[in-house]
């Protein structure tokens, strides 16, 4: 569906490909990976044709539809409800709704066959788009992202950066383009939203490109990864785990291919230079060095970026408890956060706190930092250090500094060998220490302060989403430092790779009370689907303990056909009542269908609500029903 062919694009006098190919076909999942600045969201742009290819070819199947969102969404503003925003996906079945309400306004007065035949054309056209129910699918996938139903109705404008970027998400999923790009997509997601997305991905329709740095939401996804490294763009057929498997085997082979080449130029040129002064040999030696000349180098196999290992110092031990908060109530105006419960961090916690968007997660890491009020008691902590890492840090930095320059003034006490080591191991090699604070990127200013958190020396690290615009390779560095760091740490991230590797407990909100969970994050979860899985099963259970008991007691077999006869009349009850809001549902459209009714607007327009709601219950109905025949011809397979 698009070809890139032989595509150089350069940024100043930097090329980011040179001579790359990418052929994309249709219901392709791909992942779109790299280092930082490797140009995975300008080659993105280069394939919207924002930007313009300086040689090669892009060739697009002419009716592809495209959607793509970017983070310059983030400033987008508008006047209009989220949903409002949402449902303008709907460009046709918009027009064709506005179309109707006014031939139904013009009905009142004309009468003539020529509107009624208009009236006719646009609403076969907008009942086969499936018009009825675009407010619902708008709907749906609003609160999929985490929009509470009382939020649909309030202005866009009244929301932050991140969750105006959620409702552009939905705006571009509502399309369902035929190719989907999306630039980090989970940034501002929590992970229950994260968890949607990935199930809406996975049974997505078209062909998905998704630049993304959690390689967890990559892993449930895509069957393709496209690295982009050394100017060149490289397919891997399958999932992320089989990219870093291909990915070893390539390498070891190139090095192989490298090691073997360079023996083979080394005896050549040993000849050369011995027979080159020889007269009798001098064409010859001659006809080895044009060839040597023509020979395709084999490039040799980079090691990895950062190979030095980060000492994390901590400058004094603590007591046993790190932090300790009594909390009696923690509420913004009438809404609750937290609620007669107790943070408790003792010394070698390693703590992810976790959950949805609004629960109170960073309310909580300023709670503990002290700079954030709340109703309750902080008891003292005896000799701890802490260092507090969020976002706002990375506007700390002072941007007419120098990366080194930094540093120096955050740490005077540390020599420039160390600093530079320091920087080195967060990716910054030679003269890039010298470069201004105000040129960097994102995820290059997150490094430095991150450098910064390091060179605290603290006992008692909270860090709030440290993983954001970072790559893969520095989460690695990252998690590298964590798990040496001899301190105690709580961390808010929605990168479960990252948690996974880091934390040995696991804190959740629930009911405005912390709770906790005293193992890994992947027991974690498995514990959680154990739970949800229980609760499926919990009414089938009650009445196979009654079959087993049965066998043994004739009372008790009669008590289980009771409890089946209920399961049965309960689906079959369920049914009936389907049935009755179908002929309901039959005797409105026959309504509609009346010529004095359809040319009555206000009526039609009544009539039309009331289908949608009875569509509504219809389907609700039904997935009850689903659910309780199932239980019902489960609990008979058992007798």
């Amino acid at each position: 569906m698009l070809v890139l062919n032989n595509i150089t694009f350069e940024f100043g006098s930097r090329a980011l490909y040179r001579d790359a190919f990418w052929h994309i076909k249709p219901n392709e999942k791909i992942g779109l990976i790299g280092a930082n600045g490797t140009g995975k969201s300008t080659l993105l742009r280069v394939i919207t044709g924002e930007y313009s290819i300086n040689s090669g070819d892009i060739t697009r199947r002419r009716d592809m539809s495209l959607g793509f969102l970017n983070q310059d969404l983030l400033s987008y503003q508008s006047d209009f409800s989220i949903l409002h925003v949402a449902m303008e996906a709907f460009e046709r079945e918009n027009e064709l709704h506005d179309k109707i309400e006014d031939l139904l306004e013009r009905m009142e007065h004309d009468h003539s066959e020529d509107i009624m035949h208009k009236l006719h054309d646009a609403q076969t056209e907008f009942d086969a788009l499936d018009g009825y129910n675009i407010q619902h699918k708008a709907e749906a996938i609003l609160e999929g992202l985490g929009f509470s139903t009382a939020d649909l109705k309030r202005p866009l404008k009244e929301f932050s950066g991140g969750w105006r970027m959620r409702v552009m998400l939905a705006k571009i999923l509502l399309r369902k383009p035929d190719l989907l790009l999306l630039d980090e997509p989970t940034n501002h997601l929590d992970l229950p939203s994260i968890l949607w997305l990935e199930e809406y991905l996975f049974n997505y329709e078209g062909t998905v490109v998704i630049v993304s740095h959690d390689r967890y939401f990559l892993e449930k996804i895509v069957n393709r990864i496209v690295e982009i490294e050394n100017e060149k763009i490289t397919v891997y057929t399958g999932s992320y785990s089989f990219y870093l498997e291909e990915k070893e085997i390539r390498r070891e082979l190139q090095q192989s291919q490298f090691r073997n080449q360079q023996k083979y130029i080394d005896e050549q040129e040993k000849l050369i230079n011995r027979f080159r002064a020889k007269a009798s040999k001098a064409k010859m030696a001659q006809s080895r060095i044009k060839m040597l000349d023509k020979l395709e180098r084999i490039a040799d196999v980079e090691g990895p970026k950062s190979g030095i290992k980060i000492n994390f110092n901590v400058g004094m031990q603590p007591g046993r408890i790190v932090a300790h908060l009594d909390i009696k109530s923690k509420k913004y105006g009438d809404q609750i956060i937290l609620e007669n419960t107790k943070a408790i961090v003792e010394r070698g916690d390693k703590i992810a706190l976790i959950g949805a968007n609004g629960r109170g997660k960073s309310t909580l890491l300023r709670m503990m930092a002290g700079t954030e009020p709340f109703e309750g008691v902080a008891q003292p902590a005896y000799n701890v250090q802490e260092s507090f890492y969020a976002q706002h840090q990375l506007e700390s930095l002072n941007i007419q500094n120098e990366m080194l320059q930094e540093l120096q003034q955050f740490a005077p006490e540390e020599n420039d060998q160390y600093l530079r080591k320091l920087l080195g191991a967060f990716l910054f090699k030679g003269d890039d220490v010298f470069k201004k604070i105000k040129v960097l990127s994102g995820g290059e200013k997150a490094r430095v302060a991150l450098a910064k958190t390091i060179l605290a020396k603290a006992n008692f690290l909270l860090l709030d989403e440290p993983t954001n615009h970072l790559d893969m390779q520095t989460v690695n560095i990252l998690i590298d430092v964590l798990q040496r760091y001899e301190g105690t740490f709580v961390v808010v991230s929605h990168d479960r790779f990252f948690l996974a590797e880091i934390a040995n407990k696991i804190w959740y909100i629930e009911d405005h009370k912390l709770k906790e969970y005293p193992g890994t994050y992947d027991e974690y979860e498995e514990w959680q689907e154990r739970k949800r899985t229980e609760k499926i099963i919990a009414p089938v259970k009650e009445v196979k303990k009654v079959d087993e008991a049965a066998q043994k007691n004739n009372e008790e077999i009669k008590e289980r056909k009771k409890q089946l006869q209920k399961l049965e009349n309960n689906a079959k009850k369920l049914e009936e009542e389907i049935n009755v809001l179908k002929k309901q549902k039959e005797n409105l459209e026959q309504q509609l269908a009346d010529p004095v009714v359809y040319a009555n607007a206000q009526k039609s327009k009544g009539i039309n609500g009331e289908i949608q709601l009875v569509e509504k219950m219809i389907r609700e109905k039904e997935k009850t029903w689903e659910a309780a025949y199932t239980l019902w011809m489960d609990s008979a397979d058992e007798k």
